[in-house]
C-alpha cells in the first residue's frame, strides 16, 4: 500500500463516521415525538458500515493492476433498530390512541450521545491520520533539497 492510499482509507473512514453523525442526529432530533400508532412512530436508525480491502493477490489475478491495492470502510446501508417502542399511558394527550396511550421512538438519548462523541472521535482521527500522511509527504520531498 503506497503512502497515496492512506488518504483514501482516511477519507472512507471519514465519510463512514459522517454518516454515523447525521443519523445520530436524526435520531436525538427525534426522541421525543409521539405518535398514536406504532406504524407511524420513528424508529432509531444505524448505519451498516464494512470493512473492504482488495489485496495485491486479487487484482494480478483479476488483470489488473496489482499495485493498486485499495482499503477503507463502505457505508452498505442504514438500518432501523428494532427495539420496543415506548408506550405511554397520555390519556389527555392530543395524539393519544383510543386507549390512551401515546408511542414515542425506541431512541436511547444516552446511547446516541455516546455514538456521537464516539463517531466525532473517530473522524478527528482520520483527520489527524491525513495529517500525519501529508507531513510524511512533504518530509520526503524536502529530503532531495
Amino acid at each position: 500500500m503506497s503512502l497515496n492510499n492512506i488518504f483514501d482509507v482516511a477519507g472512507s473512514g471519514m465519510n463512514a463516521q459522517s454518516v454515523r453523525l447525521n443519523t445520530t442526529a436524526s435520531n436525538i432530533a427525534n426522541a421525543d415525538t409521539a405518535s398514536s400508532s406504532t406504524d407511524e412512530v420513528y424508529r432509531a436508525r444505524h448505519p451498516v458500515f464494512e470493512a473492504s480491502f482488495n489485496n495485491m493477490l486479487g487484482h494480478a489475478k483479476n488483470g489488473l493492476n496489482p499495485n493498486e491495492a485499495t482499503a477503507g470502510v463502505a457505508v452498505r446501508g442504514i438500518v432501523e433498530s428494532d427495539a420496543p417502542l415506548q408506550p405511554r399511558y397520555e390519556p389527555d394527550h392530543p395524539m393519544a390512541d383510543d386507549e390512551g396511550y401515546v408511542y414515542y421512538p425506541n431512541v436511547n438519548v444516552v446511547e446516541e450521545m455516546t455514538n456521537m462523541i464516539s463517531a466525532s472521535r473517530s473522524f478527528q482521527m482520520n483527520v489527524d491520520v491525513m495529517n500525519s500522511a501529508k507531513q510524511m509527504m512533504q518530509r520526503v520531498l524536502s529530503i532531495g533539497q
